[in-house]
């Protein structure tokens, strides 16, 4: 089967757009699920625009087959999903980090609506994933996901399979990072958790008749968030450093 009519134009941006398109749906702020469909695909055709004519001389010549297109585009977009499931696999870190804050807080029951995924989240987790989301946007980090975009053409070529050992390893790789980085960030709450919880039990042994719950809680509130304000600033530094050296993995330097 022959697609004669087909311009060798169209086949060339259709396979830029395999892979800008899937990469763009997972940029973190671009690819949220608060950003209307229309506009996140007038941003991935416009950014395949913008590519194309960088990208077609490195793009393997159309003959007009079906079978070889449709298995190019297949690839295309593989490797997309993968490079856009380690990116957001990195912004999970500040999920990860905003539920263990909230739980050493006491504010695990308050939940509200990740706009980023659309999903249930401690509102403290909600909360650091949007200022994590807007320092990306405020530090133009988002200039270095769309060169990464672009230099993803150069480390793995249209048409080359990339292998399933390398794909496991960046995942794998990208997923302990993220946990690590999100260990870390929460840290002092975790340090702050066991000295207080250490402290209220003292105290519930000394003065048996003192209501401790009744004190932990709003305490605990409390400290946290002076703790919380006091430390976003380095805990973001420490986030958009990972960041940053995440995506520099697919930038030319």
């Amino acid at each position: 089967m022959n697609l004669t009519i087909l311009p060798e134009f169209a086949a060339a941006f259709a396979i830029v757009m395999a892979r800008v398109g899937t990469l763009v749906m997972l940029m973190p702020g671009i690819g949220d699920r608060v950003i209307p469909v229309r506009m996140r695909l007038t941003f991935a055709l416009l950014m395949s625009l913008l590519f194309l004519p960088m990208l077609r001389p490195s793009l393997p010549a159309f003959n007009g087959a079906l079978e070889p297109l449709v298995r190019l585009l297949i690839l295309e977009v593989l490797i997309g999903l993968m490079i856009g499931t380690a990116v957001r696999i990195t912004l999970s870190a500040m999920q990860l980090a905003g539920t263990v804050i909230a739980q050493q807080m006491s504010l695990s029951f308050s939940s509200a609506v990740d706009p980023t995924a659309g999903v249930q989240n401690p509102t403290i987790a909600t909360f650091l994933v949007l200022v994590a989301t807007a320092m990306i946007f405020a530090l133009d980090l988002h200039h270095l996901s769309i060169r990464g975009i672009h230099d993803s053409y150069a480390l793995m070529m249209p048409g080359e399979a990339p292998s399933v050992g390398d794909a496991s390893q960046l995942i794998v790789t990208t997923f302990a990072a993220a946990f690590r980085i999100g260990i870390q960030i929460s840290a002092p709450f975790l340090v702050f958790a066991i000295i207080f919880n250490l402290g209220l039990g003292i105290l519930s042994r000394l003065m048996p008749q003192l209501q401790i719950f009744f004190l932990a809680m709003p305490a605990t509130i409390l400290l946290g968030t002076v703790i919380l304000l006091a430390a976003i600033g380095v805990m973001m530094n420490v986030f958009l450093a990972h960041f940053a050296g995440v995506l520099g993995q697919f930038v030319i330097r």
